[in-house]
């Protein structure tokens, strides 16, 4: 499975409660559209951490890294690629 399709399958199931693709555009801000918060933030991160092995500094913890389906698989890809 690809990052993007992981990612986007963990935000689905854990806070839009669902696994309708359609409910969620991979560029949408999770922010803007009410879906997470800094908790969310938190457990992004974590899935992140489990996932895909990746330590997430606190001056990544940016909305630019973690606010959408596009930004976290970038993030993913940077922090992979080193």
């Amino acid at each position: 499975m690809s990052i993007e399709n992981k990612v986007r399958s963990y935000v689905l199931e854990n806070f839009l409660f669902t696994s309708d693709s359609d409910a969620l555009a991979n560029d949408e801000s999770f922010l803007r559209k009410g879906l997470i918060d800094s908790t969310g933030i938190l457990e992004i991160i974590a899935f992140l951490a489990e996932e895909f092995g990746i330590i997430v500094n606190d001056e990544e913890m940016v909305a630019d890294n973690l606010d959408s389906v596009n930004n976290i698989v970038k993030f993913v890809m940077r922090k992979q690629n080193g």
